[in-house]
């Protein structure tokens, strides 16, 4: 009777198993080869530009935020010969630098936050491949959902494959 029941079990785990893999080996594929890219991006300059150094760590010696804000932006309108809003600033006191990023076009600008002197002008590839990674290139509600759809899947994978590995042992075990 008990051997029925864990071996009806195993065949149910098996189907799981099967069609959950199935269905998120597409997405599975795309996370993980993001995610080893994304291991690298402080490693290779073409994913991440490499942050320079500013002349000066002491924040006392620092211009203002809005300066270094006009500086990038005007930096940005001379690559690209367009105006670009920012998204953020990076600040970087044990490098003396600032980094500002672009709400388009993953661009970042390195402001040496002591001389006002732009350092780097440079796309940050790694960023969109985090929007990748993480389902956010389409929308931030898809990246809620893809994220929950991938992360219960793969638990779920893991857990019918330690059963699918271990039910048999029980099995003979018991015969």
């Amino acid at each position: 009777m008990i051997l029925k029941k864990i071996v009806k079990q195993l065949r149910w785990s098996r189907l799981l198993h099967q069609l959950i893999g199935v269905s998120l080996a597409f997405f599975v594929v795309i996370t993980a080869t993001s995610g080893l890219v994304l291991g690298w991006k402080k490693n290779v300059e073409i994913l991440q530009p490499a942050t320079q150094d500013g002349s000066s760590v002491l924040l006392s010696e620092w211009i203002s935020f809005d300066h270094v804000s006009k500086i990038a932006i005007h930096a940005m309108d001379s690559v690209l010969q367009k105006k670009m809003d920012i998204d953020r600033m990076d600040v970087r006191p044990d490098k003396g630098i600032i980094k500002v990023t672009f709400k388009e076009g993953y661009w970042e600008v390195q402001v040496d936050a002591t001389s006002g002197k732009t350092l780097s002008v440079a796309r940050r590839h790694a960023d969109w491949i985090e929007h990748i990674h993480d389902g956010s290139i389409v929308s931030d509600w898809i990246k809620i959902l893809y994220t929950n759809i991938l992360g219960v899947g793969l638990i779920t994978l893991a857990l019918s494959g330690l059963w699918l590995w271990y039910g048999p042992k029980v099995i003979r075990k018991i015969k």
